[in-house]
């Protein structure tokens, strides 16, 4: 397996829920962490709770804004001097039928969802590939395998992050760039339980499984990749 130690990753959405977990895992396991969120004070929350010995910076940024990800990245390799892992986690949704859905809903949830990544993948690309190789990780959903009612701005954002994301993995491949897709059930973060307290925990699954799944995609020895992984709760409820 790759080890991991000094290399430099950044986490999008870090601020709490999935993205704070991925960011302490890669941490754990020697990777210094730039924590990246829209809000500020849960980034410097996530990277101020990281004291293994690493470096670990908070950055405020809008994921779907182009010149804010083009400074995120120029930032991190002018305080860095490289940037080897890239986690686009960041995410949002509105849970309304579609006649009650407005159109504002619908350009946030595609631009945070999926025009985010995109984003990052299309600035991040010449960099790994000038640096001879690197990893983008999609952190997808079971809403990119099936669909459930209210919720069709947000499946047709993680539908076409999973076709995003495997059209990146054909393109990375000859210049060294490994894509991954992690396909995550539910988890027991905000994400899902501040808009759905009647939600039972117990059906769901610690968001550190996941963040643990992220780590081992990104351990894979040079010749591997995994282009798509499906981490769920063994009662997971929107899976057969």
């Amino acid at each position: 397996m790759r080890d991991l130690a000094g290399r430099v990753a950044i986490v999008t959405g870090a601020g709490r829920g999935l993205g704070a977990a991925i960011s302490h895992n890669l941490a754990a396991a020697g990777v210094n962490v730039i924590a990246a969120d829209i809000c500020g004070d849960l980034a410097e929350k996530t990277a101020a709770a990281i004291t293994n010995g690493v470096r670990a910076e908070p950055y405020t940024f809008d994921a779907g804004d182009e010149r804010e990800t083009e400074s995120l990245v120029q930032h991190v390799l002018k305080n860095f001097g490289r940037l080897d892992i890239i986690v686009n986690n960041a995410g949002t949704d509105v849970t309304l039928p579609i006649e009650q859905l407005q159109f504002d809903d619908w350009d946030r949830i595609q631009r945070t969802n999926l025009r985010g990544p995109f984003v990052m993948a299309k600035t991040v690309f010449p960099v790994l590939k000038g640096a001879g190789g690197g990893h983008i990780v999609n952190i997808v959903s079971t809403a990119a395998k099936r669909a459930w009612a209210n919720a069709a701005a947000y499946h047709a954002s993680k539908w076409g992050l999973l076709g995003l994301s495997h059209a990146l993995h054909v393109e990375g491949r000859p210049v060294g760039i490994k894509v991954t897709a992690v396909i995550c059930g539910g988890m027991r973060t905000p994400f899902l339980l501040d808009r759905f307290p009647d939600l039972d925990p117990n059906v769901l699954q610690d968001p550190r499984n996941v963040a643990e799944t992220v780590r081992f995609v990104l351990s894979q020895p040079d010749e591997t990749v995994i282009p798509e992984i499906m981490v769920l709760p063994v009662r997971e409820t929107s899976w057969p």
